[in-house]
């Protein structure tokens, strides 16, 4: 009686492959032949790899301003300013207003407070960064919190109403996203760890895409640890194949993204410092044994190293041509000369606004594959690692 009521339960579970028989009725190649649904042609198609191919223009990169309120405050209140809605807009207004900013970057991550925010003459801050052709950015992820099941590591939430805040942001004038996530190497990283931010990363970029939204997929890969550069490029491949396994299955379009990777270097505790040329040579193999060609940039995150060390690694990487086009998306590495310029004083704008086009055209030199360190300032070559370090 068991072997009959598993027969049947046979031939009623094989309708899912268009069949009424059992599978032992049924030739054995049949049982593949599974009907996939057409792809939807997205609405925004077009646009998102106009726009992509914008922000990856040679000689420039983007500007990342979107750390959070908190954080935000944190670098406030390293030159002694309070964390309030004036300070963060007036920072953030010497950033946006530098003249001929857009000459090297192309594109500028902002928070959600910003991109609805105006300058203290009523301009647009988005307006502001289309007068000088720099696509406005949104910061769509709600943060890290702990994943449960894993060896204390991370998974990154917001995706819940992402749809509909996205489709807010494009109306306020925003044309790319940003979410980052991030894995740990001195954690595992666990096999848990790195499917959830692949998965996380993938179901983000299909959203973003189809609310007009070009997607910076961003798994960051922490310097944290003590270890080698190889595991490091071990642990880059396994988390960029995920990533890209599940961006195919959420049917993603390759040419409408951005990928913000980190560069493959060793960790920051690790006994052995390596060179530029070490780090583009390992950089570059991951990327070419995982990132298809029809990926329009890769604009790698600074994490933590200094402005100088960030500048000459990219440097390294556009000796010779690459399938993508090599640039940067960094925050701190273009910030902080600008922070410790200004000091919170009106006085100061000029001068820092100056120190940020020097980082910016230096990068863009960089990108091109002429930068030169030579008259580098001994502040811009100090490291801004921060162990455990959160935004």
């Amino acid at each position: 009686m068991a072997c009959a009521s598993f027969a049947k339960l046979n031939a009623a579970s094989s309708q899912w492959i268009g069949g009424h028989q059992s599978f032992s009725q049924r030739p054995r190649l049949a049982t593949r032949r599974v009907s996939l649904p057409a792809i939807r042609a997205g609405a925004y198609t077009d646009e998102l790899i106009k726009t992509a191919k914008t922000i990856a223009s040679p000689g420039r990169g983007i500007l990342a301003i979107d750390e959070s309120n908190a954080t935000c405050g944190r670098r406030l209140s390293s030159i002694g300013l309070d964390n309030t809605e004036p300070n963060r807009q007036a920072y953030r207004q010497l950033l946006l207003t530098t003249p001929g900013l857009g000459e090297y970057i192309s594109g500028a991550i902002l928070f959600e407070e910003t991109l609805y925010q105006s300058t203290t003459d009523s301009k647009k801050f988005v307006d502001v960064l289309c007068d000088q052709k720099i696509v406005p950015g949104i910061k769509v992820d709600k943060g890290l919190v702990p994943l449960p099941g894993s060896n204390n590591e991370s998974w990154c939430q917001g995706l819940d109403g992402l749809s509909s805040r996205s489709a807010e942001y494009y109306q306020q004038g925003a044309r790319f996203a940003k979410w980052r996530t991030v894995v740990s190497i001195p954690c595992g990283p666990s096999a848990l760890a790195v499917k959830e931010a692949a998965w996380g990363l993938a179901r983000y970029a299909a959203i973003s895409q189809d609310n007009g939204l070009v997607p910076i997929v961003e798994p960051e890969i922490l310097l944290d640890g003590d270890h080698p550069i190889e595991r490091t490029l071990e642990v880059a491949e396994k988390v960029w194949a995920e990533v890209f396994y599940y961006l195919a299955e959420n049917n993603v379009i390759f040419e409408g993204i951005l990928l913000k990777p980190s560069m493959v270097t060793p960790g920051a505790e690790h006994k052995e410092k390596a060179s530029p040329d070490t780090i583009a040579k390992y950089t570059l193999t991951m990327l070419r044994r995982r990132v298809p060609p029809a990926v329009p940039g890769i604009m790698f995150l600074s994490g933590g190293q200094s402005e100088v060390e960030a500048t000459l690694n990219l440097n390294a990487m556009n000796q010779s041509p690459n399938p993508w086009h090599v640039s940067f998306s960094y925050a701190r590495a273009l910030q902080n000369t600008v922070l410790k310029t200004w000091q919170g004083r009106p006085e100061n704008v000029e001068a820092a606004q100056k120190a940020l086009l020097v980082r910016a055209k230096a990068n863009s030199l960089a990108q091109l594959g002429k930068y030169s360190a030579e008259g580098e300032s001994e502040e811009a070559k100090k490291g801004m690692f921060v162990k455990g370090y959160t935004y």
